[in-house]
């Protein structure tokens, strides 16, 4: 992966007009190639590793909320990134999963070419599948350099995206408590 990537990279400067072999160039095919390998490791992980047994039977019937997911992706249409905050809540039926779990599952979506509709649909999908809660939800809020430096060119817009799943969206009442969570200012 990280030779053939070098070799495109090498090319797409030269497609571009620049020269990969001027000295502020020399090692950036070897650079982005690594930044790739980074930036697509989703592709490589598994959630059963990922989650590592950390699925505790508990008598908790409350939400469960961790907020403030700090998250980047790279947009699949122009390979651009995009990034932001993702919040995730759930309402357990008998089993917790360990807090650090959960933004560990966002890193693993996010690190795809994605599109943020996707990405927080799978964050919310995995979640019902390992733990069969009463109810997910997931909020993903998002800066998309896509819009910022091309196209429409709107630095100050942001997309938000939710999924809601079993009593999330069913209940009114749940959702709005979930929202009115994750909006309160931190402290």
């Amino acid at each position: 992966m990280i030779e053939n990537i070098k070799g495109l990279t090498k090319q797409l400067l030269e497609e571009i007009g620049e020269d990969p072999s001027r000295e502020g160039l020399i090692k950036t095919p070897e650079r982005v190639a690594r930044a790739w390998e980074f930036f697509s490791q989703g592709y490589r992980a598994n959630i059963d590793d990922i989650i590592n047994e950390a699925i505790f039977e508990e008598d908790c019937s409350e939400m469960v909320i961790v907020r403030d997911i700090e998250f980047f992706s790279i947009c699949e249409h122009h390979m651009i990134p995009f990034f932001g905050r993702c919040h995730v809540g759930y309402l357990p039926d008998k089993n917790v999963i360990g807090l650090s779990k959960i933004p560990r599952i966002v890193d693993v979506f996010s690190r795809r070419l994605q599109i943020q509709e996707r990405l927080t649909g799978q964050i919310a999908k995995t979640i019902q599948e390992i733990l069969d809660p009463v109810g997910v939800g997931v909020v993903m809020e998002g800066r998309h350099l896509c819009m910022q430096m091309r196209g429409v060119e709107k630095q100050n817009s942001f997309a938000t995206t939710s999924a809601m799943l079993g009593q999330f969206r069913k209940s009114a009442e749940t959702r709005a408590e979930f929202l009115s969570i994750i909006s309160k200012e931190k402290f």
